[in-house]
């Protein structure tokens, strides 16, 4: 049998509201800072791939590199660009290492290629 503890509840369950709230508020918040983290993580791969596509279309007018690796640079803090050419095309690579609070680090990287010479 339970025994109430006169204002409707039982004793012995008395504090586990309190319990319940400590153990489920570290997993909200882990989720919630893991969400914002994957937020940041698609924002910054969209500023990626869209500084890969500026920096191959530069190279492919004869732009520098010097000049290609400040736009990536500026456009993602951090990021770095490697260029190569293939056949008609200049493909431009840039990657930057993300990280998510202090112990995760995403490494995200972008592609993109233009016509060597093109208008």
């Amino acid at each position: 049998m339970r025994s109430h503890d006169g204002r409707g509840g039982l004793r012995g369950e008395r504090g586990s509201v309190a319990a319940e709230l400590a153990v489920a508020l570290p997993a909200a918040l882990l989720a919630l800072m893991l969400g914002v983290g994957a937020l940041s993580a698609a924002a910054t791969q969209v500023s990626l791939q869209d500084a890969a596509a500026d920096a191959a279309r530069l190279i492919g007018r004869g732009e520098s590199t010097s000049r290609v690796a400040g736009v990536v640079s500026t456009a993602v803090d951090g990021a770095s660009s490697v260029s190569h050419a293939t056949g008609d095309l200049v493909c431009v690579t840039a990657s930057v290492d993300l990280r998510v609070g202090r112990i995760i680090s995403v490494p995200l990287r972008a592609s993109s290629c233009a016509l060597a010479g093109g208008l």
